[in-house]
């Protein structure tokens, strides 16, 4: 079982490879000579024709050999640790290019749990795969031919021969269990992504979890799929010890026959006592490099199973070259017939075209799940367009350089991130180069300064995703750090959505104000925030029912109309129960 994808990917990792097997190599031929001299100084001894000569150059050698057999070991467990570091650094290397090659599509290809699992985990078994396996792989069929010659110059090519005809016992132990591993194996990797998929999820929701009292539920949940790894996990260990008996039987069975052999042909006096004394003690290191082979198979099989994975991210295909500048002279942003959808149980789009048009203050409105999101991201470039045409200035979005299109084009959605840091640190993630004034002049825009002069000023620390600030606060934050960006196009996605509503009308009065001088395309299922908007958009079930501004569509579109009634229904009724 070896893997050339690999070695083509990591050409680096030959020479220390080749370097491991050299010094193993090394190693035997000084455990020979130990084990020779040894053999030599007891038949000397039984004969009793030892001289005191004979005994310091025989201790003289062994120490030597001892220091060159230090070593080489030595020296083959550096290689092993250069080949490893290697294939760990060039295959993290991999999958940071092929992310940054797919941009910000890589959701479509992969979660972001598997992506953490397959570059941690999974290299780390590539690890062992590279330091240990391939290795050994080359060194345990060279080992015994080795000592088949030793054996035979030794004096018996008889005993050399059966040795060597019993070692390829072991790796047939081996194929025998080689298609139920890697079936065994890939199960246990899928069940060990779900369940990481699985527990990062519902780490992220756990306060959701909390409020609704669900996290009994999802502990459960948790409890079967972590009961269902244990399980395949049993089962990839009751594997590998079956199979490890069965090399066992082989290995250790094999060096028993060649010590009898070798004690037979003693007795019969075809061999010498220093002869049949090298045979015995060397008669396990015919089979021990394939049973270590035997060992590390099943290591190597994790790899190779965590390869399978990596190498299927690093295959899946890649956006067109996105060479192309965002257009200067911009008119409009244009969806011509598109069609969308994540997986192929529901079409989220279906033959939608839409003209926004630059300078405009554009809304797009329907009920959840009508495909605003969507349109968003496409503009973004975050999901692939396979049907139909998402332009820009006549460009197609999937050929525009993603940095300039995120330098143009600026989101701010409801889940908006903000990192552990200073109030400053996160507004610079905007512009790295603004000052204090400008930093200032945000804030003051989006009703801020005065909170954060109350506190450390620009200086006020931040937890993890400004989880110390009220939702509206964290809101205008994301708010002010778009302001900074200031791009020629702003994307709002229910940007005032679930929070209080001073902050609701702080960040609408902005957002028109910023309307006067940018383009703006508001995202909403409140009808109310876009009325004001040059144009809307209305969707329902993924499909564009109408075009207009507010009045128009009142009098053309029926969709419209119906949310707009059911909306101000709800307004009123809920006046009405404030005053009563």
């Amino acid at each position: 079982m070896f893997d050339k994808r690999l070695m083509k990917m990591c050409p680096e990792s030959k020479k220390y490879i080749i370097g491991n097997i050299v010094f193993q190599w090394g190693e035997l031929f000084t455990n020979a000579v130990m084990i020779g001299v040894i053999g030599a100084f007891v038949e000397k001894l039984y004969e009793k024709k030892l001289t005191t000569n004979m005994l310091i150059s025989s201790m003289i050698i062994l120490f030597g050999a001892l220091i060159l057999r230090w070593l080489a070991s030595y020296s083959a467990n550096r290689m092993s640790y250069l080949a490893s570091k290697t294939v760990k650094r060039v295959m993290r290397e991999q999958i940071y290019k092929k992310l940054l090659k797919l941009g910000s599509t890589y959701r479509e290809h992969a979660t972001t749990a598997e992506l953490v699992q397959e570059s941690v985990e999974g290299v780390e078994q590539l690890e062992s795969y590279f330091g240990q396996y391939v290795p050994q792989f080359f060194y345990a069929f060279l080992a015994p031919i080795t000592l088949f010659f030793m054996f035979g110059i030794a004096g018996s090519f008889k005993v050399a021969a059966i040795l060597l005809i019993c070692v390829p016992l072991i790796p047939g132990a081996i194929m025998m269990v080689q298609k139920i591993a890697k079936k065994l194996l890939s199960k246990y990797w899928d069940q060990y992504t779900k369940l990481g998929s699985t527990f990062l999820e519902n780490l992220q929701g756990m306060t959701i979890l909390k409020t609704y009292q669900a996290d009994a539920y999802k502990n459960e949940q948790m409890n079967a799929e972590s009961e269902n790894f244990r399980l395949v996990t049993m089962k990839v260990l009751t594997m590998q010890l079956n199979s490890i008996i069965i090399m066992d039987f082989f290995a250790y069975g094999g060096a028993a026959l060649g010590i009898a052999m070798a004690g037979k042909s003693f007795l019969d006096g075809k061999i010498g006592l220093a002869s049949v004394i090298f045979m015995i003690l060397l008669s396990a290191d015919f089979f021990l490099p394939m049973r270590r082979l035997g060992s590390y198979f099943h290591v190597a099989m994790n790899g190779m199973a965590a390869s399978d994975r990596i190498f299927s991210f690093l295959a899946e295909k890649e956006p067109d070259s996105k060479v192309k500048d965002f257009p200067q002279q911009l008119s409009e942003i244009s969806l011509n017939k598109v069609n969308f959808s994540y997986d192929s149980d529901r079409e989220v789009l279906h033959d939608v075209s839409m003209c926004i048009r630059m300078g405009e203050f554009t809304g797009i409105v329907g009920e959840s799940g009508s495909g605003k999101s969507t349109i968003a991201s496409l503009i973004m470039g975050r999901n692939t367009v396979l049907d139909g045409e998402v332009n820009i200035g006549g460009i197609n979005v999937n050929k525009i350089n993603e940095e300039k299109l995120l330098k143009n084009i600026t989101y701010v959605g409801l889940g908006s991130v903000f990192f552990k840091g200073t109030v400053k640190e996160n507004l610079l993630v905007a512009k790295e180069n603004a000052t204090e004034n400008e930093l200032w002049s945000v804030l003051e825009d989006c009703n801020l300064a005065d909170f954060f002069r109350g506190e450390k000023g620009l200086d006020t620390i931040l937890t993890e995703n400004a989880g110390n600030l009220s939702g509206g606060q964290r809101q205008r934050l994301a708010l002010a750090r778009a302001l900074l960006h200031d791009s020629r196009v702003y994307i709002f996605d229910e940007a005032t959505s679930n929070i209080d509503v001073e902050s609701e009308e702080d960040i609408l009065n902005e957002i028109k104000k910023l309307s006067k001088i940018k383009t703006i395309i508001m995202i909403t299922h409140r009808l109310a925030n876009v009325v004001s908007a040059d144009r809307i958009f209305c969707l329902e079930s993924g499909m564009e029912k109408g075009e207009g501004n507010h009045e128009q569509l009142l009098d053309t579109c029926p969709e419209y109309r119906q949310l707009w009634n059911t909306q101000k229904e709800l307004e009123e009724f809920e006046k009405e129960a404030k005053h009563e």
